[in-house]
């Protein structure tokens, strides 16, 4: 008995402090989330496809075509973060990529950390906004620390929230230099990468960036709204100083991101050791110039084949390096589409614009009225009035009597449809809608009156980009799709909800789901 116990012991004993991948389990994790990917384009162009790209995974992987955000406003960062955490904003904290400072009375980056500073680049950036674990973090400490997670995309939102807490580096393309950076907050910094003369950036892809479609016109005719369907072709000048910001969106930013993922690969010896790798990629399919699918419908489409060519080439790497058959590869979208445009006004379909600006100050005046001379209001954001609370607080007002006396004057004015205070949304109401918002709210972050405007309007915000955001509620048809070795191709019918994505992976791979998770993994049938 004394030997079987000692025996027992010495086994204990020589078990390595990082936990090692099973020989049969797989060793890299390949998150791809593209930005603005929508099912119903996809199938439109699956025939201008390859048979390694899409096409592979649509064959061999588990596809669903309708993944639900039942959550408002989406962005890169908040569908990047619910995508990575398994959970909602409500308790990810990630409500906007951009939240409204009510100090400073202007939007700023939700990233934004003054502890840490750019590397090679003047933003402070963290993921400390993020307030659960993430599926990259899991992988991290499922092996102890010893996996290697790196993270790639074009901007900074969705590198990070893909990064999580832990990884090794998240990279991403500087607006102003066109430079891969990073930020001080993570602790590896691939010096090839980030070096300024790096040949897969930007800054080197620009200075010979020409941009014609792959295919004849004639090829593209998926979507009928587009205006055009004469060939194009794009430059990008030198001297234009907003030639990186218009570099990402084309479909040429997706090259240099494949490049950067493959040598990644290569260099950090993702898959290729004993414990779970991870590498979280971001694409684009945003419309070329944030511009409208009327305008520029031809370009979306032959970015799409582009996009195929650069997940077959992914792929191929992968094959070649790891082994697809030691790899689970997911692909998934942000959920949103912001290339629809307005109709012109011989359509006859109700419209009109709405100015943020003059709604502030309008409510500014109206307060005053109420209680005295004050500045009462602080601003607007992504639909949400911010009041002025020290102001409330000091003149001893209630609060909610200050939001009630504000929703009711908004209510009134022409292109509102409906108005909801926080409280109102906090208490939960047996309302489906106000519980929608209330899964994407922060009680810090978030305004003070939560704005809903009819459907055809504009926003129209007064500022030198004179930028307008076109009002449309349609759900956008969203695809998760899943490939690795011990699952069986399939075809889910239902619709999902994006939190079940985190979970499904976490259980593919046999690790645990991130902290925030509530959503079940989806049924999926197993090899």
């Amino acid at each position: 008995m004394n030997k079987v116990i000692a025996s027992i012991l010495l086994s204990l004993a020589i078990v390595p402090v990082g936990v090692k991948a099973q020989s049969d389990a797989p060793r890299l994790v390949v998150g791809i989330t593209v930005d603005q990917l929508r099912s119903d384009y996809l199938y439109a162009l699956k025939h201008l496809f390859g048979e390694k790209g899409f096409n592979l995974v649509i064959q061999e992987g588990v596809v669903c075509d309708n993944v639900l955000y039942d959550f408002p406003h989406l962005d890169r960062a908040v569908s990047a973060a619910a995508i990575s955490t398994g959970t909602i904003p409500f308790y990810n904290g990630i409500v906007a990529e951009e939240v409204f400072d009510t100090f400073k009375r202007t939007d700023r980056s939700i990233l934004y950390d003054d502890q840490f500073m750019g590397n090679g680049t003047s933003d402070f950036f963290s993921a400390r906004s993020l307030l659960v674990s993430t599926l990259s973090d899991e992988v991290k400490i499922v092996g102890n620390g010893l996996g290697r997670v790196y993270s790639v995309a074009p901007d900074a939102a969705t590198a990070i929230m893909s990064a999580g807490h832990i990884a090794n580096s998240a990279l991403w393309i500087d607006d102003k230099s066109g430079r891969w950076v990073t930020t001080t907050y993570y602790t590896d910094a691939p010096s090839y990468v980030l070096h300024p003369y790096y040949k897969h950036s930007a800054s080197q892809s620009i200075a010979t960036f020409s941009w014609t479609p792959m295919y004849a016109p004639e090829h593209y005719t998926a979507l009928p709204y587009q205006v055009k369907d004469t060939k194009f072709i794009h430059y990008l000048s030198p001297k234009d100083h907003n030639r990186f910001a218009i570099f990402k969106t084309t479909p040429m930013v997706n090259d240099v991101i494949t490049d950067v993922s493959i040598e990644l690969i290569d260099k950090a010896s993702l898959g290729d050791r004993d414990q779970l790798d991870m590498i979280a990629i971001g694409y684009t399919l945003a419309p070329y110039t944030n511009g409208t699918v009327q305008k520029y419908g031809m370009e979306l489409q032959d970015a799409y084949v582009r996009l195929d060519a650069n997940l077959e080439r992914l792929f191929k790497a992968i094959d070649s390096s790891v082994g697809l058959d030691k790899a689970v590869v997911y692909i998934t979208s942000t959920g949103y589409f912001a290339g629809e445009g307005r109709e012109p006004s011989f359509y006859k379909i109700q419209s009109g614009e709405f100015y943020p600006k003059r709604a502030v100050s309008l409510l500014n005046m109206y307060m005053m009225a109420l209680y005295g001379a004050g500045d009462w209001v602080t601003g607007y954001s992504h639909n949400q009035i911010y009041l002025n609370r020290e102001l409330i607080k000091d003149r001893n007002i209630e609060i909610e009597e200050a939001r009630d006396k504000a929703a009711q004057f908004l209510i009134d004015m022409e292109g509102v449809q409906d108005v909801y205070t926080q409280h109102r949304i906090l208490l939960r109401s047996t309302s489906e809608h106000t519980d929608r918002l209330r899964r994407g709210l922060s009680s810090t972050l978030s305004g003070d009156i939560f704005i809903e405007l009819v459907p055809g309007w504009e926003i129209v915000y007064e500022d030198p980009s004179n930028t307008r955001q076109y009002i449309r509620y349609n759900a956008v048809s969203t695809p998760f799709m899943l490939m690795a070795p011990n699952v069986s191709a399939q075809k889910i019918e239902h619709p999902i909800d994006v939190t079940s994505i985190a979970p499904t992976i976490s259980r593919v791979l046999r690790i645990r789901a991130p902290n925030g998770c509530t959503t079940r993994p989806l049924d999926i049938v197993y090899k």
